[in-house]
């Protein structure tokens, strides 16, 4: 495939990802008010996985659907926190914060390739260059700006609100978490990661919900509630779930996490634009932060690539002549300079 076509897809398919993601957000606000998000979260993941399982088949057949002497515990762990997890967190925040909810979950979005730095410090002792700490201290203040509106002491002055930011923040670090647990897989290819994952993730999801309509922490949904969000369910299942996900793991395919990562910026974008054009306009201190995360986002993005560059011009070690035969001969195996080291993380 031509270099440029393939580009110009892999472009295609990151903004197909990110616009359908960022659409999301606003969509749930109609959504919650009809149906709770634990349940939604299981109706939505039963379609999506079925859809990820038939695909895995047609893919690559019978073989894509073995598991023997997989790990699958480890698999259920990130399944679990991407579809139970980051699913159920990210909507109930939402849903708690209210008119707002879509504006501060989509924002979060866009931290999560920093987030990534940090756990791949925390989990591969990864230690992330000095300036992408600069980068990620900015990046979160953005996040600050945009949950307080500028005014950071209502953060402490509405607990509630606060506690709700502090759950979209968790579900953002669950999915960085779930993203994270591909390269402990190195044999599997993306789409059998997802498919596998989504359906573990769905068990957990399943059981979690189950528990709390036996409990009485949410109402068991009525079939008319069911009905009036049945566009929704199929929107967020089909769109988002299925061709949103299978266009980013395709697109960064084609343009690389370096790249492919700055379309994140696209999901609080699309979610402004749709709040904005459906009376829920951003404040101007949420504008601001919103656009401090992005700037912080690409200004990383361009730090890595001129470590990169700087690392692949570097001269190669000289090679070691060996002393006291007078052949002049080289001694070792002629090993090339070390290649750089890509840093960087796909939500």
């Amino acid at each position: 495939m031509n270099s440029q076509n393939t580009y110009t897809r892999g472009v295609l398919l990151c903004l197909l990802a990110t616009v359908s993601w960022g659409a999301m957000f606003p969509l749930m606000d109609s959504t919650l008010q009809h149906i709770d998000p634990f349940t939604f979260t299981v109706m939505r993941y039963t379609i999506a996985g079925a859809m990820f399982l038939v695909f895995l088949r047609l893919r690559e057949g019978r073989e894509g659907l073995r598991l023997k002497g997989e790990r699958i515990g480890l698999a259920w762990l990130f399944g679990t926190a991407g579809f139970a997890g980051f699913q159920f967190l990210v909507f109930f925040g939402q849903d708690l914060i209210g008119e707002r909810g879509a504006l501060n979950a989509s924002i979060m979005m866009a931290t999560m390739p920093m987030m990534g730095f940090l756990v791949n410090w925390v989990l591969k002792k990864v230690v992330p260059p000095k300036f992408s700490l600069v980068f990620i201290a900015m990046s979160f203040v953005g996040t600050i700006l945009v949950v307080s509106d500028g005014d950071i002491g209502s953060l402490i002055a509405s607990p509630k609100t606060a506690g709700a930011d502090a759950l979209l923040l968790f579900a953002a670090l669950c999915w960085v978490v779930y993203t994270s647990g591909a390269s402990y897989f190195p044999t599997w290819s993306p789409i059998k990661y997802t498919a596998i994952t989504t359906v573990l993730g769905l068990a957990s999801a399943a059981v979690i919900t189950a528990v709390i309509l036996a409990a009485g922490g949410v109402p068991v949904p009525t079939a008319g509630a069911v009905g009036s969000i049945l566009p929704q369910l199929a929107y967020m299942s089909v769109i988002a779930g299925f061709v949103g996900v299978l266009g980013w793991n395709f697109g960064n395919r084609y343009l690389g996490p370096l790249n492919g990562v700055l379309f994140m910026d696209v999901v609080p974008i699309t979610a402004f634009v749709i709040s904005a054009l459906t009376g829920v306009v951003p404040a101007g201190m949420q504008i601001v932060g919103a656009s401090l995360t992005a700037a912080a986002l690409v200004l990383n993005n361009l730090y890595l690539r001129r470590a990169a560059a700087k690392a692949a011009a570097a001269p190669a070690p000289a090679p070691v002549v060996a002393s006291g035969s007078g052949s002049g001969t080289a001694s070792g195996s002629g090993s090339a300079a070390p290649a750089p080291v890509a840093s960087g993380s796909r939500s």
